[in-house]
């Protein structure tokens, strides 16, 4: 039997096992595996170890792309530097992914542009990396989500996957105002995840100010008594990544401005 007519055959035979990665890489691997002297074993650690990574990386970007994550962000990209006020050790432990176990919550307060998305963002694609089911949302979004299920009559019939994943993020709690109608909804959704899953809530209003956007301080109360319980509180205070920069050029280009020569009526009143 030809070398040729077995490799075709072994190439037919893993695209049918749809073991697309082995087969792509298993030419270039036999001349690595006969240069190196590699064991056989060696060689079918190399192509499985392939294999294996391939499909994980597919099954993280297929997560990515299914959970409304508007961009990717890691944790290596965060600039704790410009945020010194932020506990970076308290932020990084997060990333063990253990509050998810334990079904906690973690709340990111903070002014607008001070990283509150990032972290947020970048926790979803870690959750992703170890394996747990992912989803990410706006407040606005959120809320138009949950009125048209009560509205079509589908809340409570199937969960959906900002109800029943295991990491849900809830961005920009605090931007715009709700009435005590979609407040009542956003309690809902609290309280059914409460215990069961982990949320995290990113928001430009710290809690006192909860009962002023939600116009139900009972609501509010119970909201966050459920938010509370089990979580992670960070508080971000400092500048915004987005000015960052552009406010000292402002400044810098108002210094360099010629002064303005005094209009001939002021000179004229200073004599």
């Amino acid at each position: 039997m030809s070398e040729q007519f077995v490799m075709e055959r072994l190439t037919d035979n893993l695209t049918r096992l749809r073991l697309g990665r082995t087969r792509d890489i298993l030419p270039e691997m036999i001349k690595t595996a006969e240069s190196e002297d590699w064991s056989y074993l060696t060689l079918l650690d190399r192509l499985t170890g392939e294999e294996v990574a391939g499909k994980e990386q597919k099954r993280i970007s297929s997560a990515l792309r299914g959970s409304g994550l508007p961009y990717v962000k890691t944790i290596d990209e965060f600039d704790f530097a410009f945020q010194p006020g932020i506990e970076r050790r308290q932020v990084m432990n997060l990333f063990d992914c253990s509050f998810i176990e334990q079904k906690e919550n973690v709340i990111f307060l903070g002014p607008p542009g001070v990283g509150k998305t990032h972290l947020a963002a970048a926790l979803l694609v870690k959750a992703a990396e170890c394996g747990e089911s992912i989803h990410f949302t706006t407040m606005p979004d959120l809320i138009y989500k949950l009125r048209l299920d009560r509205d079509t009559g589908r809340a409570g019939k199937r969960r959906r996957p900002y109800e029943c994943s295991s990491l849900v993020v809830v961005d920009e709690v605090g931007y715009t105002p709700i009435d005590r109608e979609e407040c009542n909804l956003f309690y809902q959704f609290v309280a059914m995840r409460y215990e069961r899953s982990s949320t995290i809530i990113t928001s430009n209003k710290a809690f006192d100010e909860w009962s002023e956007l939600f116009h139900d301080s009972v609501i509010v109360a119970a909201i966050l008594d459920r938010l509370l319980h089990h979580s992670v509180v960070v508080n971000i205070k400092g500048n915004s990544y987005r000015l960052k920069g552009k406010l000292s050029a402002m400044t810098q280009t108002e210094m360099d401005k010629p002064a303005e020569e005094p209009r001939q009526e002021e000179v004229m009143s200073g004599m």
